[in-house]
């Protein structure tokens, strides 16, 4: 079964589809609440009315990611309206407009072409006069083109059955990257793994602070040197003392200093040199986080951090803040790096494994039309 074909059998139950579960990777998730404390002086004893409280209804993952791209997904139907709304007939300038479309829709430019030369084809092929069935048609091609350019491809992260697993985070500043080491040092900590931080971006202001502040959150030890310091050295550091202690995974947060490139590369080699050298497998991910709110700016981004340096997965935040989730299928079609994580939320449970099947369900899901009408 392809994945139009499960996006088909999601369209006819809208209310209470479940992605297959073998491709469903259901995810425990346990929500953190701080206590509050509350100082109260105490008068003299009185009764309490005790007050059920009210089970937490915990989502699974494909309706997080049903949730997480409603923006995108009002994008998409958005722009099928306006495709759609003084439809007359299948000629060129409707394919043009198909074109538009796409590329507004953050598909991606080389994308939005092979999909309208690919539907120009189908249309002609199928005969396809009607709205819905055009429409169907374009989804279609874009779910049909985002499955052909994944083959092969792992979203997993890399993480070793024994051993350490050494973990680099590159990007630009502003993206979430310190926020997103957080949250995976809290998931792999709930799932019973030792954890270890190295705070190696020495540069930004109250970076290394801020990395505290999550590994405080998430219970995990942070290896820092001095501000403006020399951030091979704490990366040296933090891999020692992971091997010492036997963690099981160590996560390195970097420099995002895209605007002088020469000397983040050269940064970045010397940080895995250390690691290597430590560590002859390791890094075992370079994972690139991007703001998907970005859209397009993300793509070129990736773009010069792929040419910088092995990248070897992204990470995706905000995806549940931005219009532009369409970004999605123009990295895979265009950069064929695998998206690895996605932020689909603001709580420290809410960066998730990224799950193509649910993510096309989540984005197309409420776009397929009932062709019979």
């Amino acid at each position: 079964m392809g994945l139009f074909d499960k996006l088909k059998e999601a369209f006819k139950k809208p209310e209470d589809y479940k992605a297959p579960i073998d491709l469903m990777k259901e995810q425990e998730e346990t929500a953190i609440q701080e206590p509050v404390v509350e100082e109260v002086e105490v008068i003299e004893p009185v009764e309490v009315e005790v007050k059920e409280t009210e089970p937490v209804v915990e989502e699974n993952t494909q309706e997080k990611y049903t949730k997480g791209l409603e923006k995108t997904r009002k994008t998409f139907s958005e722009r099928m309206n306006e495709l759609f709304a003084n439809f007359r007939s299948v000629d060129e300038d409707f394919f043009e407009e198909v074109e538009e479309a796409l590329i507004g829709a953050d598909v991606g430019f080389e994308t939005s072409m092979k999909i309208t030369e690919e539907l120009r084809q189908e249309v002609k092929l199928q005969n396809a006069k009607k709205p819905a069935v055009v429409q169907n048609l374009i989804i279609e091609k874009l779910v049909d083109l985002y499955e052909a350019e994944g083959i092969g491809e792992n979203n997993a992260i890399n993480l070793q059955e024994n051993g350490l697993t050494v973990i680099l985070f590159v990007g630009v500043n502003g993206v979430g990257k310190t926020t997103s080491i957080g949250k995976l040092a809290n998931q792999y900590k709930l799932e019973g793994k030792k954890v270890l931080l190295a705070a190696a971006d020495t540069f930004r202001a109250g970076a290394i602070n801020q990395l505290v502040v999550w590994g405080e959150r998430a219970g995990v030890e942070v290896v820092r040197g001095k501000e403006g310091g020399d951030p091979a050295a704490v990366v040296f550091d933090a891999v020692v003392r992971a091997k010492k202690e036997h963690a099981d995974v160590l996560l390195v947060d970097t420099a995002g200093r895209l605007q002088n490139k020469v000397n983040l590369m050269n940064e970045l080699e010397k940080i895995k040199r250390i690691i290597e050298r430590e560590i002859p497998d390791a890094p075992h991910e370079v994972l690139l986080v991007l703001d998907a709110t970005t859209g397009q700016n993300a793509m070129v981004q990736a773009k010069q951090f792929k040419e910088t340096t092995d990248v070897t997965g992204l990470v995706l935040t905000k995806l549940d803040g931005t219009a532009k989730g369409g970004i999605v299928l123009a990295i895979r079609n265009e950069l064929h790096l695998p998206v690895k994580l996605v932020g689909l939320g603001e709580k420290i449970t809410d960066l998730q494994e990224f799950v193509p099947e649910d993510f096309v369900v989540g984005l197309f899901k409420e776009l397929m039309q009932d062709e019979s009408k």
